[in-house]
């Protein structure tokens, strides 16, 4: 399927721009992030061996919205759960990947979650 409209245009044009200054290595992984209009998803990639080493969503089953509210809570509980199991998993520095984005709401709340959870960007 062909993407005519405009705004999917000028996203993925984004993507592509900030994907050739972005790559995750062994050592500095990245945390590539991507929004619906309903969940929020997370990965940390290394791009030197092709794979993703942790992913986390809003899908996921340990996910549990409790006491926050709303999509943004939501983002900040993924970024906090990502970053766990990151520090689980030995990875402490990432390269934050906003997926074409705005640094803004759930984006700058997921990373803010994930900063916490002990990752550094």
């Amino acid at each position: 399927m062909a993407r005519t409209n405009p705004k999917t245009i000028a996203r993925a044009k984004r993507v592509k721009r900030i994907r050739k200054k972005i790559t995750g290595t062994a050592e500095r992984p990245r945390l590539r992030v991507f929004k619906s209009n309903r969940h929020i998803y997370a990965q940390i990639i290394n791009d030197a061996a092709g794979n993703t080493l942790i992913s986390m969503s809003t899908l996921d089953k340990e996910f549990a919205l409790d006491d926050e509210k709303g999509k943004t809570g939501a983002a900040k509980k993924v970024g906090e759960m990502i970053g766990a199991r990151a520090k689980a998993a030995g990875i402490t520095k990432v390269v934050f990947d906003r997926g074409g984005s705005i640094y803004h709401g759930r984006i700058k709340s997921l990373s803010e979650g994930a900063r916490k959870g002990g990752l550094e960007f």
